[in-house]
């Protein structure tokens, strides 16, 4: 079995690298939130053991991108914070498990193994493409013939939807709900609008346009011939 560990703490790694190494497990360690996010994105792990309080990137921030980027290796938090608030907090980002500093070693080897004995899920993709267009869910950046493309949190959104739906024509009112959480319509050009600039963004001096308008029925985001 193969974990992660993101620990900052070189003692508290220490104890439980060396623990779990004599329970028979392979351990990788991350000192910091961004490397272990860069490492946990791969999926490759059996488990995630992510200690909350982190430089840079939070451990919060770290499960919170790993699920919102389809990645599901199971995950335990280790903390000093012990409220029923901090659990929650945990649990809501997309935690399994929450074991709270100091713990007994024994615990965390049981909590670990139980996780591990849950049914697989399966792993999303964290990389869209769509003919030369790529968008990478975990760095959150957009490139067409590898070429980098700046896009604003929301055109960012329509453009995910668009790729995971690609191939198949998607309404307007499908946008409003997914996008922009609108389950009513706003009577306004908001989609029309943010259509034409992402359109613009990713054509640049590309003649192919990847969305198309499909008259009377909305959009479609194709690999063009």
């Amino acid at each position: 079995m193969k974990t992660l560990l993101i620990e900052d703490d070189a003692e508290t790694a220490s104890y439980i690298i060396c623990g779990l190494q004599e329970s028979g497990w392979v351990v990788d360690h991350a000192l910091t939130g961004r490397d272990g996010l860069f490492l946990a994105a791969d999926g490759c792990f059996d488990c995630l053991i992510v200690d909350r309080m982190l430089p840079g990137i939070d451990g919060l921030a770290i499960v919170k991108t790993l699920r919102g980027a389809g990645v599901l290796t199971p995950v335990i938090f280790l903390t000093t914070k012990s409220g029923v608030g901090d659990r929650v907090e945990g649990l809501k980002a997309g935690a399994d498990d929450y074991l709270v500093k100091p713990f007994a070693f024994e615990e965390l080897v049981a909590r670990v193994e139980a996780l591990c004995r849950r049914p697989p899920m399966p792993t999303l993709q964290t990389v869209l493409r769509v003919g030369d267009l790529e968008m990478d869910l975990i760095k959150r950046s957009v490139c067409r013939g590898g070429v980098q493309i700046t896009l604003q949190p929301r055109e960012f959104q329509l453009l995910e939807y668009l790729m995971r739906h690609s191939g198949h024509i998607v309404t307007r009112t499908m946008l409003l709900e997914s996008v922009w959480e609108f389950h009513f319509d706003p009577k306004t050009n908001i989609v029309e609008t943010h259509i034409s600039r992402l359109r613009a963004k990713i054509a640049g001096d590309n003649e192919c346009g990847l969305i198309q308008t499909v008259r009377g029925l909305g959009y479609c985001l194709r690999e063009t011939a």
